[in-house]
C-alpha cells in the first residue's frame, strides 16, 4: 500500500516574522509566472520550506476579496508543493500583482 503523504500547511511552514521577511526581501531572488510574481531565498537554515502570501490593496480595495485570493493561493500551494521537489530549503514570497 502506498504511503500518503498529508497536505497541510503548518505554522512552521508559513513564514512570518519581520526580520525574516526583511531578509527574504533583500537578499532573495525574485520572478514571475503565469499570473503570480516571486521572490525565493534559497538556502535557510530553518528546516522547512516557508511560504508568505501578498495581494495589493492597489487593485482590491476590499479585505474580503484579498483574503479569498490569499485563502486560494495557500490552498492551491498547500495541495501541490509535494509535486514541487526542490532540494534544500528555502523561503518563498508570492505576490498576486493583477486585478483579474
Amino acid at each position: 500500500m502506498e504511503q500518503q503523504t498529508r497536505n497541510t500547511l503548518p505554522k512552521k511552514e508559513r513564514l512570518c516574522g519581520k526580520t525574516a521577511i526583511s531578509k527574504l526581501l533583500a537578499k532573495g531572488k525574485h520572478g514571475s509566472v503565469s499570473g503570480l510574481r516571486y521572490l525565493c531565498l534559497y538556502g535557510t537554515d530553518t528546516g522547512v520550506n516557508r511560504i508568505v502570501v501578498s495581494v495589493s490593496k492597489k487593485f482590491f480595495k476590499r479585505a474580503v476579496m484579498r483574503n479569498l485570493l490569499k485563502r486560494r493561493i495557500r490552498e492551491s500551494w498547500r495541495k501541490q508543493k509535494h509535486q514541487l521537489a526542490l532540494e534544500g530549503n528555502f523561503d518563498i514570497l508570492l505576490i498576486y500583482p493583477s486585478k483579474e
